[in-house]
C-alpha cells in the first residue's frame, strides 16, 4: 500500500517537474533536490523526509512533455517515486525507462492526495475511494528495463549473462 503525495492535471512539462534554471546541475545524486522546486510545499517535504520511498504522483495526461531533459526523470527516481498517469510524453516515458523509474500507465485514474493506493500489473486500487482502475502494462521489454533498475544495469545484467555462457 502507498500513498498518493501529490496530485497533478494534464500536460505536466519537464520545466515544472525539474526547472531549466538548474540545468547546470545534471548529476543524479543532485538532482532530486530541485525535484518540483517551484511547488515548495512539496520540495520541503521531500527534503525533510516525509515523503517516503515509493511514494506516488497522480498526474493527467501528457505527463513530462517538453524538453527532453533527462533530469526531470532522474530527480524523479532519486527520491524513488512512482509515477500513475493516464498517459506520458514519448520523451519522457523513455528517459525513465532508461533510468528506471517506476512508472504506471492507467488512463482514467482518480486519486486525490492522500490516498491510499494498491498497485499491481493489472490495476491500481485506490482504497480510499473503494475504485479500481485497469492498467495499461509497459510493453516487456521496457518492463525489464525498469525491473533491472534502468538501460545501464539491464545492459551490464545482460552482459555478464551472455559472458557465463
Amino acid at each position: 500500500m502507498t500513498r498518493v503525495v501529490l496530485r497533478l492535471g494534464d500536460d505536466v512539462s519537464t520545466d515544472a517537474i525539474y526547472p531549466g534554471r538548474f540545468m547546470a546541475t545534471v548529476l543524479p545524486g543532485e538532482t532530486p533536490r530541485h525535484c518540483f522546486a517551484d511547488v515548495p510545499e512539496f520540495g520541503r517535504k521531500l527534503r525533510d523526509g516525509e515523503i517516503g520511498s515509493g511514494s506516488v504522483i497522480v498526474a493527467g495526461r501528457n505527463f513530462g512533455t517538453g524538453s527532453s531533459r533527462e533530469q526531470a526523470a532522474s530527480c524523479l527516481k532519486g527520491w524513488d517515486l512512482v509515477v500513475i498517469a493516464n498517459s506520458y510524453s514519448r520523451i519522457f516515458l523513455q528517459n525513465a525507462v532508461n533510468l528506471g523509474l517506476r512508472l504506471v500507465v492507467c488512463p482514467g485514474i482518480e486519486a486525490s492526495e492522500g490516498d491510499e493506493l494498491e498497485i499491481t500489473q493489472e490495476a491500481v486500487v485506490n482504497k480510499t475511494m473503494d475504485k479500481t482502475f485497469p492498467v495499461q502494462p509497459l510493453p516487456a521489454s521496457r518492463q525489464a528495463i525498469v525491473d533491472a533498475g534502468g538501460l545501464i544495469t539491464y545492459v551490464r545484467k545482460r552482459l555478464m549473462e551472455d559472458a557465463a555462457r
